[in-house]
């Protein structure tokens, strides 16, 4: 028997390309084998076409009509929204998404359902005020609440709350999901970078402490690489100027494939994420997956259950450009220090942070839920 999940996010694949979405893209992958059957909720500026056939999913696009704190509204997507979850056994949310709270008690919504609560709400202070009530109603409606690591659950004040409800899963990722790259493109980017370098791969967002990076490594012969873009990616740039580096490039979106380029080429995974908005860091398991040594701070989140200090790579103080100096320039000295934590990084994968084994825990999740009703 198929089991048919509804997975509810405000952006997705194509649209963008975060860590938050390969999170949703792996746990239909993964549950795939088990006879979960997924589809995807969410808005797009230009949802041409509005459904989309993809390897994990089928993706149902609704307009974004405007956004609030990156919040996405989409005033025409209520009818559509309804109709899809008529169509589900289960709805997969994944919180923080203040707009699928809203759909969900709006719409009625009586479905089992479940919520992957991938951050508390950290920088809008004035507006969780205001959106608590609705929050809360929200999540004492929904069977299930999951956060990503046991490290989130115990210092989130929001989900000691919801404690009698809470089940613990991992976040996993499939090896074969991530694209074989060719001795050519290998070739190219090498050309391009180097190799030996320390990378950070990511949306660059306010709390990835981008900043402190670069901070870290003025003055040095550390060569860094950052892959991605976001908000804001221009006032990096401009401190990068200021602060007269030449050892740092900015690569900007990067494809899948270079992604796995850059993750073969370099010494590192450089994480320094300073706030708890980052919840569990995507890009630390993919070097983990790739057998990287790791590099991140200490902010009581799922980024120190991957990265053990000492074992796997080094956990440094946050916002603290000295210490995380230290860290990088430890690696960059020893490289067998560096292969071998990388070693060690690549075993925690495969013991703890599969693709398979995240897939196994959610279907038989759902499947307990179901059978509960």
């Amino acid at each position: 028997m198929t089991l048919k999940v509804l997975h509810v996010y405000r952006t997705y694949f194509p649209d963008s390309q975060g860590g938050l979405e390969e999170v949703i893209r792996q746990i239909c992958l993964n549950t795939g084998s088990h006879g979960v059957e997924s589809c995807v909720f969410s808005l797009s500026i230009n949802p041409e076409p509005a459904v989309m056939k993809r390897e994990e999913s089928i993706l149902y696009r609704f307009h974004r009509t405007f956004e609030v704190a990156s919040c996405g509204v989409s005033l025409s997507s209520f009818s559509g929204f309804k109709a899809l979850t008529k169509l589900a056994d289960i709805i997969h949310y994944h919180f923080p998404w203040p707009f699928a709270d809203m759909l969900h008690l709006a719409c009625g919504v009586k479905k089992p359902s479940v919520i992957t609560y991938h951050s508390d709400i950290v920088r809008q202070k004035f507006l969780l005020h205001l959106y608590r009530p609705l929050m809360r109603r929200f999540l004492n409606s929904v069977n299930v609440i999951v956060p990503t690591s046991h490290n989130y659950f115990v210092t989130s004040e929001e989900l000691e709350r919801y404690a009698e409800k809470v089940k613990v899963i991992p976040i996993g990722l499939d090896n074969d999901s991530y694209p074989e790259v060719s001795e050519d493109l290998l070739r190219i980017c090498r050309e391009c970078h180097g190799e030996g370098f320390f990378l950070f791969i990511g949306v660059l967002r306010y709390y990835k402490g981008l900043h402190i990076l670069l901070d870290a490594i003025k003055g040095t012969s550390i060569r860094c690489l950052i892959a991605g873009s976001g908000p804001v990616e221009n006032e990096l740039k401009e401190r990068a100027v200021s602060l007269g580096l030449r050892n740092v490039h900015f690569a900007g979106h990067v494809s899948d494939d270079e992604k796995v380029a850059l993750l073969t080429l370099c010494r590192a995974v450089v994480f320094p994420s300073h706030l708890r908005s980052e919840a569990f860091g995507v890009t630390l398991l993919e070097g983990a997956m790739y057998s990287k040594p790791l590099i991140s701070t200490e902010i009581g989140t799922g980024t120190s259950y991957i990265n053990q200090h000492g074992e796997t790579g080094f956990v440094v103080t946050p916002s603290d450009p000295v210490s995380l100096r230290q860290a990088i320039l430890k690696f960059q000295n020893n490289p067998e220090l560096a292969q071998q934590m990388g070693r060690a990084a690549r075993n925690r994968y495969e013991q703890e942070f599969t693709g398979e084994l995240m897939g196994k825990r959610y279907a038989q999740l759902y499947k307990n839920i179901l059978e509960q009703q």
